[in-house]
């Protein structure tokens, strides 16, 4: 017997005998159709064997399937049970797609407080895109009190691990003194690591600053830099969207409306970054 069949035999074998990542993983592969016959029921037979036994990463990947309408009707409410499952074990990913069903009231009713909730405690798991979520919620004050301290506080975590957008809020936050004691080289300092990142609106702000003076010796030249690296960012994103709208136009007539509706991760991290990992 070769090395594949004996690596499946022993995971079929453990599965029989309730390993619960062994029964996660033999359903996967009746999901992709790797080593066995693809096989929906025999999938979902064997994930739903892990799930009930509490097994995190299976439940979140049933509320996945739900939510996408991935090998199952589209179904918001049992996919919000399943993320519930998941994330109240600490599965950090579940915990922020079940803020954004709250926020976005898909499947549950539609509450900022329980949003920033399930935000808070992936946040605090150290999740830079949660940590940027939670201080938008604190600088506007959605489904909790407006804190710009505690805005700025989160807005640095995750400016600390190098997430673009937090880096200009913080950035913005140093240059007005909303939240922190107003420290011009500190807005500078976010600013410019930001705009090295192609944020365009730190590379606008820096564009600013050299272009008035003041916190810094004024500079033309190095104004206009900064305002034509954010003109060329700016620009750049337009085309990349303008070439993503048209790639959606033509998958949408050869795929049916259930799928595409399903799950984008767009962040990329982008989208992510200013709400959730889910459009």
């Amino acid at each position: 017997m070769d090395k594949k069949a004996t690596s499946l035999t022993d995971i079929w074998e453990a599965a029989e005998h309730g390993d619960v990542e062994a029964q996660f993983n033999l359903g996967l592969m009746y999901r992709s159709g790797e080593g066995v016959e693809q096989n929906e029921n025999k999938a979902m037979s064997w994930l739903l064997k892990a799930a009930d036994q509490g097994f995190g990463a299976a439940q979140f990947y049933l509320g996945v399937m739900y939510h996408n309408g991935d090998g199952v009707a589209q179904d918001y409410v049992e996919a919000v049970k399943w993320y519930r499952k998941a994330a109240e074990q600490g599965h950090s990913v579940a915990q922020n797609t079940l803020g954004w069903m709250y926020e976005n009231g898909k499947g549950v009713s539609q509450s900022y407080e329980e949003a920033v909730k399930w935000y808070s405690r992936e946040a605090q798991q150290g999740d830079a895109c949660s940590q940027y979520t939670l201080g938008l919620r604190y600088r506007n004050g959605e489904g909790i009190n407006q804190d710009d301290a505690e805005a700025a506080k989160w807005f640095g975590m995750a400016a600390e691990q190098g997430l673009a957008e937090a880096q200009f809020n913080l950035g913005l936050m140093y240059r007005t003194g909303d939240g922190v004691a107003q420290d011009h080289t500190d807005a500078l300092k976010w600013f410019r690591k930001a705009a090295e990142q192609d944020n365009a609106e730190a590379q606008f702000n820096l564009g600013l600053i050299y272009d008035e003076g003041g916190s810094v010796p004024r500079d033309n030249a190095e104004a206009v830099k900064w305002y034509r690296k954010a003109a060329s960012t700016e620009t750049r994103e337009r085309r990349v969207n303008w070439l993503l709208n048209m790639k959606m136009e033509k998958e949408s007539l050869r795929i049916t409306p259930k799928r595409s509706n399903g799950i984008v991760k767009p962040l990329s991290r982008v989208t992510r970054k200013r709400s959730a990992i889910w459009a």
